[in-house]
């Protein structure tokens, strides 16, 4: 292992599942380093959640394999998962659920109690605790499922959309929550929402029909893009000013006074100033940005 790099804590190789003949995940291939967070990008129906459920072993592979710590064995219990639509009971309190939850995982009797009072204080949830579920708002609910799947200290705790049915404030706490469990465990999160993956993750996988088009680091998506984008305005029209080639790959026209310019990576967007200065334009704005991490995200998806 090089110096710097992180020791490999789950190898998927191969991983696919197929349904009736249709692929939904097809020949997915990555490693999971200890201590990272991940965000599995891509549309609704692009697999995401067949393969977070391979990973946490509730779901058989057609073939391929995933090898925790190198040994392919049942490593359940070394992971922790939380569903799109975890299944709650209203009629419980919140610490008789986080009991049987431990139960369930067999944490010894003699530290639950004392693990069940960390973990909902770490979810902000220790003053409600003897509060039935059904009384608790999608936040709250959503935050107790956490607590379930970090219960046992998982060594991987696996996301499904955790926090695609909130409002923004309940989004905000649950993002902010994953930021502080990626300091004690490694994380792997579905999300189709990049801002999401923004705010956490070190690492993007994009799926798209099962397959998997991108894997790497949020800063690499961006810089793999080949063009910028310029946006010019000004007092009087465009019309003419500028053209396709040396460098500018599209010109569109936004209205008679204002382009959109699509340049190669690397142009000089000087060279844009000097044409506007040598017809004597006046310019209003003026603005050359690089990729964004949407479009980044948007391109890949369209290959």
């Amino acid at each position: 292992m090089q110096s710097g790099e992180r020791e490999v804590l789950v190898n998927v190789d191969q991983l696919s599942k197929r349904y009736q003949g249709d692929w939904a995940v097809k020949d997915v291939s990555f490693k999971i380093q200890h201590g990272t967070c991940i965000a599995l990008l891509g549309p609704n129906g692009a697999g995401k959640t067949t393969t977070l459920h391979m990973l946490a072993g509730l779901l058989d592979e057609s073939q391929g394999t995933i090898h925790f710590h190198n040994k392919q064995n049942d490593f359940r219990k070394s992971i922790g998962f939380l569903p799109q639509q975890p299944q709650l009971f209203g009629w419980m309190t919140a610490e008789e659920f986080l009991n049987i939850c431990g139960q369930l995982s067999e944490l010894p009797k003699a530290n639950r109690e004392a693990r069940l009072e960390e973990v909902l204080k770490f979810v902000g949830l220790k003053d409600v605790r003897k509060k039935k579920i059904a009384g608790f708002s999608g936040g709250m609910k959503q935050r107790l499922g956490l607590a379930q799947a970090i219960l046992h200290e998982p060594e991987l705790l696996i996301l499904d959309e955790p926090v695609s049915a909130l409002d923004p404030t309940g989004r905000r706490e649950v993002l902010e929550l994953i930021r502080e469990m990626k300091k004690k465990m490694t994380v792997l999160f579905s999300t189709h929402i990049l801002h999401d993956a923004e705010q956490v993750c070190d690492q993007v996988l994009i799926l798209k029909k099962g397959e998997l088009k991108w894997n790497g680091e949020l800063e690499q998506l961006r810089s793999s893009m080949e063009e910028l984008t310029i946006q010019i305005k000004t007092k009087t029209t465009l019309k003419n000013v500028f053209q396709t080639g040396e460098g500018i790959l599209h010109v569109k026209e936004v209205a008679d006074n204002e382009v959109l310019l699509q340049v190669e990576k690397g142009y000089d967007a000087n060279l844009c100033w000097r044409r506007l200065l040598e017809k004597g334009m006046d310019v209003e704005y003026f603005n050359a940005n690089p990729v964004t991490l949407e479009q980044a995200y948007l391109e890949v998806l369209q290959k």
